[in-house]
Order: C-alpha cells, then sequence, then structure tokens
C-alpha cells in the first residue's frame, strides 16, 4: 500500500472525530487575538501524538507551531490553518450552535483546525515513511489584518520552508474534491473607517447647512471607480462599505 493510501485510509477511518472536533470548536468560538482556549485546545491535543515539537504563544500571540520529522530526509513542507472566528450572532437552531454570543464560526476556521489536527496525528503517525519534514502551522486572527500570519513570519514559521499549503475551505466549490493552484490564490484584505464632517441644520434649509449624508453617499458610490477606473482589468479587486452609520430625526441635516 503506497504512503497515500495509508493516509487517506487512516483519515477516513477518524472522519467521526474530525466531525466531533469541529463542532466543538464550532460551539466555542474566539475573536481574533483573543483566541487563548482554542489555542490551548489546539496544544492539549498534541500532547498525545508522537510530534517532534510543539511551539506555543508563536509570534507573541496566539499561534502554535508543530514540527513533525520524517524517517528519511528531504523537503520541509509546511501546512497551514487558522482558528479565529468573526464577530456575528449565529441564527441556527443545531446542536452545537456558538455558546459565545455575538461570535461564530462563519467562516469555517472551526473545520480548518479540526481537520488540520487530524492530519498532523495521522502523519506524526506515519513519520516512519515520510521523507523530510512537516512543520504545521496554526494561525490565529486571520480575520483581522494583518493578522496572526505577520507575526509568525518575523518569528521564523517559514524559515527553511521549501513549500507551504494555506489551506481554505471554499463554499462555492464542489463537495468531495480537492482544488489546488500554485501562488496566490486568495486575495489581501486591507480596511478603512472614514467620518465625513460638514455641517448641521434644519431640513427645510439645506442651503445653510452641509449635508454630510449626501457627501458620504456621493463617496460610496464614487469610490467604486477605483476599481472600474483604476485597476488594471487583468487584477482582482474589491471595495466593500460595509457600515455606514448616519443616524438622525427627518427635519435635521446632520453635520
Amino acid at each position: 500500500m503506497s504512503l497515500l493510501d495509508m493516509l487517506t485510509q487512516k483519515l477516513e477511518e477518524k472522519e467521526g472525530r474530525i466531525i466531533e472536533m469541529r463542532r466543538y470548536l464550532h460551539a466555542h468560538p474566539e475573536l481574533s487575538f483573543e483566541e487563548e482556549k482554542t489555542a490551548q485546545y489546539i496544544a492539549d491535543f498534541y500532547k498525545d501524538v508522537p510530534v517532534d515539537k510543539v511551539e506555543t504563544n508563536y509570534g507573541g500571540g496566539n499561534g502554535v507551531v508543530v514540527t513533525i520529522k520524517g524517517a528519511q530526509p528531504g523537503k520541509t513542507i509546511a501546512i497551514r490553518a487558522d482558528f479565529d472566528a468573526l464577530p456575528i450572532t449565529e441564527e441556527t437552531d443545531v446542536a452545537f450552535k456558538s455558546t459565545n454570543p455575538g461570535v461564530m464560526h462563519a467562516c469555517g476556521h472551526d473545520g480548518h483546525t479540526a481537520y488540520m489536527l487530524i492530519l498532523a496525528e495521522t502523519l506524526a503517525e506515519l513519520k516512519s515513511e515520510l521523507k523530510g519534514t512537516i512543520r504545521v502551522l496554526h494561525q490565529p486572527a486571520e480575520e483581522v489584518p494583518p493578522g496572526g500570519a505577520l507575526g509568525m513570519i518575523k518569528a521564523g514559521a517559514l524559515e527553511g520552508v521549501d513549500h507551504i499549503f494555506g489551506i481554505h475551505v471554499m463554499s462555492n466549490m464542489e463537495t468531495g474534491k480537492v482544488f489546488y493552484r500554485a501562488g496566490n490564490t486568495q486575495t489581501g484584505r486591507s480596511y478603512f473607517k472614514l467620518k465625513v464632517q460638514g455641517k448641521g441644520g434644519h431640513g427645510s434649509s439645506p442651503h445653510t447647512a452641509n449635508d454630510a449624508i449626501v457627501a458620504a453617499s456621493s463617496f460610496v458610490m464614487n469610490v467604486q471607480t477605483i476599481v472600474s477606473r483604476h485597476i488594471n482589468p487583468f487584477d482582482t479587486a474589491v471595495v466593500t462599505i460595509g457600515s455606514f452609520d448616519g443616524k438622525g430625526s427627518f427635519n435635521v441635516i446632520k453635520d
């Protein structure tokens, strides 16, 4: 039996454990840079797994790096999964719904962590058959740029790594299949907050005011021209305004 067949067989036998772990993690989500209990859960998992090294608080945060050395020489391959959640209130009725109000694993990082833990365990069990080294990167704070990856990279997580698989579930891909490509696959993200300062007044006299609502609305529409007029058509870019706060009353022009 080939190494791939042995690995696949073992993973299929552990499917129930992966599902159980994913549901536990889903029920106990933590926000970016606050994932202390999740990081401890990951570290505790490896206590009974025959890996060669476990490094916690990696990169000055909640990162965990695990090393698995194969019996034969070869390249160093890194596999990566993130484990933070999002500030979203879960509105499902599943038995394993979030127990942390206002926080939810809505981006699949619970699944990432569950399969990565079981994959690492299985690779450790097969390390007598492995060539080279496997470095398992459990990355915190993916959802808040520049995120936990930056600290881990600065601390040396990628030093000596020949190749890395930066894995992510994708709900728009066909279930049961694995898709891959070299190079950048996901987009990077930056965010901004903008305050529009105008001059308030009475709604019946707009000429005496400088309407911040109208100015901000104009900005929302015009900022989309960054993509249509300033980005190469062969490149990918998106500008999203995710929140617009302009609360007031009917007859008042807000400043």
